[in-house]
């Protein structure tokens, strides 16, 4: 399996069309980031792409850390009866990874906790008063 540079740009087309435009994505320097196709879409829609220095995967470390977790915790898991079968498997990995499990990163809360727990608090509006005019 090859992931080409035409998949991505309608993979983040799809994205674009739900209201998820991203303002910069950070690559590595693999053909499908530096193909002429994922060029075009991003340029298309002002989207910079930043690309690590070649041979420096450190710098992009929570990525790497992620395909690690993903690799060893799901993928190296499973035996995939079709294509359907992991696509499900992968997806409750992820649903688990991104609202349910602890991360050390958010002082061992689950991303749900976290949110809730930071999330803006919102004041109420100012009250209002009717002001009538003498007419």
């Amino acid at each position: 399996f090859s992931l080409t540079g035409a998949r991505v740009a309608r993979v983040l087309e799809q994205l674009r069309q739900q209201g998820r435009k991203p303002q910069l994505i950070q690559v590595d320097n693999g053909p499908e980031f530096v193909s002429k196709a994922l060029d075009a879409w991003a340029h298309k829609h002002g989207v910079r792409l930043q690309f690590i220095r070649p041979g420096r995967p450190v710098e992009n470390a929570h990525i790497e850390s992620f395909n690690g977790r993903l690799r060893e915790e799901c993928l190296n898991q499973h035996a995939f009866i079709n294509l359907d079968n992991a696509r499900e498997r992968i997806e409750a990995w992820r649903i688990d990874y991104n609202s349910v499990r602890p991360h050390s990163a958010l002082g061992q809360l689950a991303p749900d906790q976290f949110r809730l727990l930071h999330q803006p608090k919102t004041s109420p509006p100012p009250n209002l008063r009717m002001v009538h005019s003498a007419g």
